[in-house]
C-alpha cells in the first residue's frame, strides 16, 4: 500500500470518528444549542478530514482546489443554518 493510500485511510477514518462524535452529541445533549454546537463543530472537522484524505487520491491540483471549495461552502452553509436554527429556538423560548 502506498503512502497516499495510507494517508487517505488515516484521514478518512479520523473524519468518520468526528462524524460519529457529532451524531452522539446530537442524540445525547439535552438542548438545541448544545446539539447545534456538537453538529457544526464535529461535522465540519469530519468533512475537512475526509476532504484531506480524498486530496491524496486527487489526480491534480484542480481537484484538490475543488475539494477545498466544497469544504469552504459546507462551512459557510453549516454556520448559516446553525444561526437560523438557534434564532428560531430563541424565539420559541421567548414565547
Amino acid at each position: 500500500m502506498a503512502w497516499g493510500d495510507l494517508a487517505t485511510v488515516f484521514f478518512t477514518a479520523i473524519g468518520l470518528v468526528f462524524f460519529l462524535a457529532g451524531t452522539v452529541g446530537l442524540i445525547r445533549f439535552p438542548d438545541v444549542f448544545s446539539r447545534l454546537h456538537a453538529l457544526t463543530k464535529a461535522d465540519n472537522l469530519g468533512l475537512g478530514f475526509i476532504a484531506l484524505g480524498l486530496a491524496f487520491q486527487a489526480p491534480g491540483w484542480p481537484e484538490v482546489a475543488m475539494l477545498v471549495l466544497i469544504w469552504a461552502l459546507a462551512l459557510v452553509a453549516a454556520g448559516t443554518a446553525a444561526q437560523l436554527v438557534a434564532r428560531a429556538a430563541l424565539d420559541d423560548e421567548a414565547r
